[in-house]
């Protein structure tokens, strides 16, 4: 990837063909394993590896928690989307906790699946602070759109999350007036229209409100927040603040998550 314009080469250009700006090692090879867990995991998987492990956290909760109180009162207790408890109880947090939930091995491995390879390739074009705010802002602007047009069914997974990203892609693409670019763009449109199609069959009741509001968030993210690598000081300064917000206030759902578990009898 081009240093200077974001735009995708080669490996063997040492000239940027779009912007005519030389290229360096770091340009021509940015997937070099870092140091995490002894270069098995490569650095650019290291923020998503870590909201897949959060994932696999809750996700195993609601298996436990399903053995005593089946699986739907487990996941509303951890924190599931559903409209009445959001607009009425102005449970808020239930916006981004959900996003974190997945209902059966099946949900949770194909959500996995994508977010692995999907996660690394977004933060290599944003960096790490721009995708933390792509991913947040895809979730909560999902489930609140989910929230809105399907207020009495209950949902969760982390694809409203992975649409968010998937907008920020599709917004590079638009911005970026390459013939590479328009091959994101297209990429990254044709599994939009996958994801949608997938969401109207019957068999796996995925939520497309949640899909779509992910999708609109993460673009307009994705479409304002330029390059890190043309930016300034100050710019990177903002979304850092930014992404730390973000961060802090997922903590600070998890924590009301904790604040509002039932007790034992409650449970019963």
């Amino acid at each position: 990837m081009c240093p200077n314009c974001r735009a995708f080469i080669t490996s063997s250009d040492r000239t940027c063909p779009y912007c005519n700006q030389p290229v360096g090692p770091r340009a021509i090879d940015v997937r070099q394993p870092g140091q995490i867990l002894g270069g098995l995991i490569p650095q650019a998987h290291f923020t998503t590896i870590l909201i897949l492990l959060i994932n696999a956290g809750f996700f195993f909760g609601t298996e436990y928690l399903s053995r005593t109180i089946g699986e739907n009162q487990a996941i509303a207790v951890l924190g599931a989307k559903y409209g009445p408890w959001i607009l009425q109880d102005h449970e808020y947090w239930r916006l981004v906790t959900a996003g974190f939930l997945h209902g059966g091995w099946l949900h949770i491995l194909m959500n996995s699946w994508v977010l692995y390879d999907l996660g690394a390739q977004a933060e290599q074009v944003y960096g790490t602070p721009r995708f933390l705010v792509m991913y947040f802002a895809g979730t909560v602007g999902g489930f609140y759109m989910s929230t809105v047009m399907h207020p009495m069914i209950p949902s969760v997974g982390s694809s409203a999350g992975i649409m968010g990203l998937i907008g920020a892609m599709i917004a590079f693409g638009v911005i970026n007036r390459s013939s590479i670019g328009r091959a994101v763009r297209n990429f990254y449109a044709r599994w939009v229209v996958y994801i949608l199609a997938f969401g109207l069959i019957p068999q796996f009741s995925t939520d497309n409100w949640a899909h779509i509001g992910g999708l609109v968030a993460g673009f307009a993210i994705g479409y304002v927040a330029g390059s890190p690598v043309r930016s300034t000081a100050a710019r990177e300064g903002v979304w850092r603040v930014l992404a730390a917000v973000c961060v802090m206030l997922t903590l600070w759902s998890f924590f009301l998550i904790y604040r509002n578990f039932p007790t034992p009898d409650q449970l019963r």
